[in-house]
């Protein structure tokens, strides 16, 4: 689900917007501006919540709320609309969506990235980014670039932290060498034959978890979102909604305990490395780990993402830039006849090549 987030300026009523460039808000109608409320002082900063007491429903009431959404028919993106509307474009896919009346309770974010980038530098970055694609059609490029406007969307994310103690069984394998008589070519020659002698080794390894990053929405490819990283999460502010104003937050997909489930899946693959380094050696090999996890906290947060989804020819073509830093994923066209062209100027500058060789024998 998508929340578009509104505040009337103090002077005229109109609509503030979030500028990204002054990190405050801003009027486009009078030119007012205004700061950013702080969080009150009982709503606390970026607080961890216990993640078995969400998993058992018992988190305080003040953490959870409840919207009311619609679902594409394309892409399955949970859209929220105003009380007042009943259709709209998806933000993700440029599919018309209409309103239904169902409702989704969840979790409320606890921190976000405010933008550090307005909609023209994202645009400008797309832009950039489309023109090194040397293969793609000429009129994506050009639909692209007539400026139709991007949406900034805060995308949901879990982040955990967890406790962890593993304890393994492997064995440590060094390297060393041996020289054997071989015959090449009716000569015999002496060669280094590579061989590992292999030791039991068993060992501990702890390591706590700070902040493991999942995407917890279906909207958009995990490639896509997985490209824009790292993202600078020691700046993350305690969620306020004005940060929110003239943007949309999407509402999670993916539930909590799924979310752990990759988390751990993340997790593992550290706690894999730290194992091989406490085995040390030239080669090792794992046997069995055996982790115990304590402490599990988690957050919601939202993170911005620029995007536009763009028909072209009946296909959809969706990207997205960081909001923060200005990286640029999306779904890669291809010219045919940009290919085409490529593979007979190829086979010509072979055939040239060829005919030079030729000449000089």
């Amino acid at each position: 689900m998508t929340d578009e987030h509104r505040f009337p300026c103090d002077q005229c009523g109109a609509d503030y917007r979030f500028d990204p460039a002054r990190g405050r808000l801003v009027c486009d109608h009078c030119g007012a501006e205004a700061e950013v409320s702080p969080p009150s002082p009982w709503e606390g900063g970026i607080r961890e919540l216990d993640f078995r007491a969400a998993l058992d429903s018992q988190l305080p009431q003040q953490e959870m709320e409840e919207t009311r959404v619609s679902t594409c028919p394309n892409c399955a993106a949970q859209i929220e609309f105003d009380p007042d509307s009943h259709a709209a474009e998806c933000p993700y896919c440029a599919t018309p969506v209409v309103t239904d009346t169902g409702t989704h309770r969840h979790i409320k974010p606890r921190a976000l990235l405010p933008f550090a980038l307005d909609e023209p530098a994202a645009h400008a970055a797309m832009k950039d980014w489309l023109g090194r694609l040397w293969f793609a059609p000429n009129g994506l490029k050009d639909y692209a670039r007539r400026g139709r406007k991007m949406q900034g969307i805060y995308v949901p994310y879990w982040t955990f932290d967890a406790q962890t103690a593993s304890d393994y069984a492997g064995e440590r394998g060094t390297v060393y060498y041996t020289t054997r008589t071989v015959m090449r070519d009716g000569k015999r020659q002496t060669v280094r034959v590579q061989k590992i002698r292999w030791r039991h080794a068993s060992g501990r390894v702890s390591r706590f978890f700070d902040d493991v990053l999942v995407l917890a929405s279906r909207s958009l490819p995990k490639k896509f979102t997985d490209a824009l990283e790292p993202w600078d999460l020691a700046a993350l502010e305690p969620y306020h909604p004005e940060y929110l104003a003239g943007f949309r937050a999407e509402g999670y997909q993916i539930e909590l305990s799924d979310g752990y489930t990759e988390a751990r899946h993340k997790m593992d693959r550290v706690i894999e490395r730290d194992v091989k380094f406490d085995i040390g050696g030239d080669r090792q090999r794992i046997h069995r780990i055996d982790t115990s996890v304590s402490a599990v906290t988690f957050k919601h947060v939202l993170l911005p993402v620029w995007m536009a989804a763009y028909k072209y020819r009946g296909d959809t073509y969706r990207f997205v830039v960081n909001g923060r830093t200005g990286r640029v994923q999306g779904e890669r066209p291809w010219s045919a006849w940009k290919i085409a062209l490529a593979v007979a100027v190829g086979a010509l500058l072979a055939a040239v090549v060829g005919y030079i060789a030729a000449q000089s024998q």
